[in-house]
This record gives structure tokens, sequence and C-alpha cells, in this order.
């Protein structure tokens, strides 16, 4: 039997718990549903075996977009969790949603909670999280709600620092959106960010599994979180994964976990190389001249707009020309291929000055009512 590692000592060797160090990224892994207490204990052996996973997870309950399908093997699924940790010294790691599977995941010693999409999309749910915390001392993290909606994210963070947790970290699994193929849930990453930006304080771990939905891609969006400096990684693992009774396309064995963490190429954020951080300041130093410039184009492109839209009031003109939009676009995405730049980010970039022309020109026709 191993002894049990308390989740202060395995939170200190890594990014969690001073995201800023240079430390090692948490690694968690696990299936994604307790099927069998053979299941659990097969899967978390294989990964003990590894040395390279930090906490054990594994769905308890299960939240499904349909009925019918399968919700979670429930609260004695937990004993085999328990059971697990004992043979292996691993940490647990459960989602829940409700008062009741909080106090049962404490009673048997879960070491950290998380909430999941489903849940944090909804504030009363949140909440209902929220109070059943109060006075406990344990680790919470917070995916991001399934819609690309910041600040319901943030405000899920905040209903749980209210009620007392401290230890509080972020699992980005990715976005719902319409028209995408490649994910499961696209990455939107720079959502992410944003949220790294504004709550720098809390650790942000990386949920592959969700955002891939298929494991051939696995490898690479591990590989860019990390590249991302992100703190962390949850990938989901399980002992046979082509029979899996729940997601079993996302997951792979825990020998191909252990090829994967391998294969990552782990970067860190700071080095004491002079020659590097100088070099890498005169770059900087040319990025913000050019920044500058752009912003002074920018300002007087809008000058310009705003020209415009004099004329079309003074001529009652709408304010969208369509023929002319086309124009523009056409016209700057083939410049921006020759020039190296996507089409996306041409079209994105565009969007973005288009709106802000627009909101110009309304402001000018419309400032005498």
């Amino acid at each position: 039997m191993e002894q049990h590692t308390t989740m202060e000592q395995i939170l200190a060797n890594t990014k969690f718990s001073d995201p800023s160090s240079d430390k090692k990224p948490l690694i968690i892994s696990g299936p994604c549903s307790a099927e069998t207490e053979e299941q659990v204990l097969a899967t978390a052996l294989a990964l003990q075996k590894t040395g390279k996973v930090d906490v054990l997870r594994a769905g308890i309950w299960k939240p499904r977009t349909r009925p019918g399908s399968f919700e979670g093997i429930g609260t004695k699924g937990l004993a085999w969790l328990q059971k697990a940790r004992e043979l292996t010294g691993l940490p647990l790691a459960v989602e829940v949603a409700t008062a009741k599977q909080v106090e049962d995941a404490l009673h048997f010693g879960v070491d950290i909670l998380w909430v999941g999409a489903r849940t944090t999309v909804n504030p009363f749910s949140v909440q209902e999280v929220a109070d059943a915390l109060k006075g406990v001392d344990t680790t919470v993290l917070i995916k991001n709600p399934i819609n690309p909606d910041l600040e319901l994210w943030i405000g899920a963070v905040e209903r749980i620092q209210k009620a007392g947790i401290s230890k509080v970290g972020l699992i980005h699994r990715g976005f719902s959106s319409y028209g995408n193929t490649q994910y499961r849930n696209a990455p939107m990453w720079h959502l992410a960010i944003e949220l790294k930006r504004r709550m720098p304080e809390l650790p942000m771990i990386c949920d592959p599994s969700h955002i891939s939905g298929r494991r051939d891609i696995l490898q690479e969006v591990s590989q860019e979180a990390i590249d991302l400096d992100y703190d962390g990684l949850m990938l989901e693992t399980h002992v046979d994964p082509d029979n899996a009774w729940s997601d079993a396309k996302q997951q792979v064995t825990p020998e191909k976990l252990a090829e994967m963490l391998d294969a990552i190429v782990w970067r860190r954020e700071h080095t004491d190389k002079k020659d590097f951080n100088s070099a890498l300041e005169k770059l900087r130093a040319q990025i913000n001249q050019v920044d500058d410039e752009i912003m002074l184009l920018l300002g007087n492109r809008m000058k310009i707009a705003e020209k415009i839209g004099t004329y079309k009031k003074e001529n009652n003109i709408t304010i969208l020309q369509t023929n002319r939009w086309n124009e523009i676009l056409e016209r700057n995405i083939a410049k921006g291929e020759k020039l190296g730049l996507t089409k996306e980010f041409i079209l994105k970039y565009f969007d973005a000055v288009h709106l802000e022309s627009i909101n110009r020109q309304n402001r000018v026709m419309n400032e005498d009512k």
C-alpha cells in the first residue's frame, strides 16, 4: 500500500502552486467515467506505473446531453476511488454539480472538486455548490461554461471564492460554436488567455480531451496548451478506451498517455540567459514601435470614416455599402495572403475595423437627433 500523498505536497511540486514558476505542470488523468471497481483500479494502477500523473480523476455523476445515456455510476463509485487512492497514493478529483454531490465527495475524502461546463453556465447551480462548500478547506477547479461567455466563467469563480474557498483554479475545456468541425469544443484560446490576463493569480489547466473529442489531435492540442504556458493538463485515460461507457473516442490508454507526455516539448516562461533576454527585449521594442504606428494609422482611418459619414449624411446615403465592403475584403485578403497572413485573421481584423467605422459614421449621422 502506498503512503497517501497530501494535496499540499502534490501541488507544491507543480505550477499549480505558483503559476509564475518554472515548476512542472500538474497532470490530472483518469477515466471519463468510473464504470466498475475493476476498471477504476486497473486504470489507477497503470497511471501510477507511468510516474507521470499527479492526480487521479473519474466521472462519478455524468451530466449528459440527452436522457438514456450512461449518467454515471453514482456515489458507490466514490468507494472505488477511495480504494484506488489507498493503492496508489494519488489524490482524487471529481466533478460535482449539486450540494448532495459535494457532500458525498467530501465524505469520501475527495481532494479536488471541479465544477463542470454545464454547471458553470447556470449561476443558480454554481451558487448551490458554493453554499455547500462554505467552511470547507478544499481545492476547487472551475471549467469554462459551454458557451463562450467570460463573465459567466468569472462569476462562477467569484461565487466559489465568496464561499471562503481560497484554492481555486480554472479548467479550459473549449466552447460550443456553430460551424465548428475540427474540434468537439472549439478551443477559442483567446478567451482563456483573456481570463488569464484578468485573473493571473489563478492556475489555468487545459482539458485537451474535451477540446479534441478524438485521440488523433490530443497531442497537438496538449502541445499548444503547454506552448501557451498553461499550468497543467487534464487528460482522460481508460484501460480499454474503445469499450468505454462514455466518450470512448477521446480516451487513451495509460501507456499511450505516457508516450504523449514524453513527446510534449515542455517549455518555460522565463530564462536567465542574458543573450536571449537581450535579444527578446530588442524584438519587443520593435513590436511596440510597430504597434504605435498601427494605432496611429487606425486613428487616421477612423477620422476619414467620420468624414465619409458626414458626406453620406448630407446626401442621405446609407451607412452600409455592401459592394464597397466586399471590395475591401477581396482586396485585403489577396494582399494579406501575399504577406503570409491567413484569410481567417484578415476577416476578423477587418470585421473589427468595419464595425468601428460603422459606429463612428452612425454617431456622425445621428449627432443632431
